[in-house]
């Protein structure tokens, strides 16, 4: 009998694999996508591409609004993309606060009205831009929260269990997966400022990090781009 899974999809190559990983464990996915006042629509759109393509059960489209507190180059339009490489030791302007907690305290939520015990979210610690809320200590902590959290928790049911199928691949790993579960990262997008028309700009760190993985994967970015 199949369980049901909360997949966290952005609409990025990351996300799309991780739902495709949780298909392929038997799982019927449910994806969750956010309108969290991001600076550009483009990854809603993908988000819902990967949610057809997959065979996803449901796919839900939640709004809330991120951009009332700034402080990111993703939600605010003061700010500036950086289109440079970030340093290593510093997190950078594109992190948005508190954005891993907040979507996973609403994956919590519905993964408890149907009743299932699993969450999937496609972070990772090593290919990524430095964010506090994709490493494997923040996950740790979230699940041992949720499970005080939650009436499954507190009644001694079946634990959640945050599933991060990424967390310690490189970006070339991710993408090798996902072309072994026939992901088309055709229509998935990671840019952080792309043009009108959805092309990405092959210049900020998220394309810098998803071109060096395409190519130590030794395949072709079949995305768009500037």
């Amino acid at each position: 009998m199949s369980k049901k899974a909360i997949v966290l999809l952005s609409g990025g190559l990351d996300s799309a694999t991780a739902s495709a990983i949780a298909k392929d464990q038997g799982f019927d996915c449910y994806a969750l996508s956010f309108q969290y006042g991001q600076r550009h629509a483009i990854e809603l759109e993908c988000a819902a591409q990967i949610a057809k393509t997959q065979g996803v059960v449901e796919h839900r489209t939640v709004s809330i609004d991120l951009g009332a507190f700034g402080g990111s180059a993703l939600t605010d339009l003061s700010i500036d993309v950086p289109h440079e490489a970030c340093k290593a030791d510093e997190i950078p302007i594109t992190y948005v606060p508190a954005r891993n907690t907040i979507f996973l305290s609403y994956a919590l939520a519905w993964a408890e009205v149907l009743g299932s015990t699993d969450i999937f979210i496609g972070v990772n610690a090593l290919d990524y831009s430095g964010y506090p809320d994709c490493r494997p200590e923040f996950i740790k902590a979230y699940e041992k929260m949720a499970n005080l959290a939650t009436k499954a928790g507190v009644t001694g049911e079946e634990k959640l269990t945050i599933h991060t199928p990424l967390i310690f691949l490189t970006k070339a790993q991710i993408i090798q997966k996902g072309l072994e579960l026939n992901v088309d990262y055709g229509v998935t997008s990671s840019c952080y400022d792309p043009a009108p028309d959805g092309a990405a700009c092959g210049t900020c760190d998220s394309c810098r990090l998803r071109l060096k993985g395409f190519k130590e994967a030794g395949s072709t970015d079949p995305r768009r781009y500037i």
